[in-house]
């Protein structure tokens, strides 16, 4: 253990830092890795209160398992829009989306949204 004091400074002053790092990431809306092989790709979404994924698309079939219930409207790049409605610990099927096509999903509500999705890799 070292007894120089400015070691003991820095280290002092990284531990906070890397604990607001922490605490913004909870707070964040995103996609967290689960498991990748030849076959799938999954993840888990957070989607929180009043924020959306940025647009995306999907170029394969999958399923997602709700994790919370939840309302989420998937916007299309043209605009138009559908509300979808999510139970926690239901399964849903989800095409592939089509060609030249983009969405965003959206939370509007003031609760977080959390779903698994498990993405079939081959499957066309």
């Amino acid at each position: 253990m070292s007894k120089h004091p400015l070691v003991w400074l820095a280290i002092g002053a990284l531990v906070p830092t890397a604990l607001l790092v922490a605490q913004q990431s909870e707070s964040e809306t995103r996609r967290v890795p689960q498991f990748e092989n030849e076959h799938v790709r999954a993840w888990k979404s957070i989607i929180q209160p009043n924020q959306s994924l940025s647009m995306h698309r999907h170029e394969h079939s999958r399923a997602l398992i709700a994790l919370t219930d939840g309302d989420l409207d998937i916007v299309q790049d043209s605009g138009e829009r559908e509300t979808v409605h999510w139970e926690a610990g239901n399964a849903y099927w989800l095409t592939h989306n089509e060609p030249d096509t983009m969405h965003a999903d959206v939370n509007n509500s003031d609760a977080v949204i959390e779903v698994i999705v498990v993405e079939l890799k081959n499957d066309r």
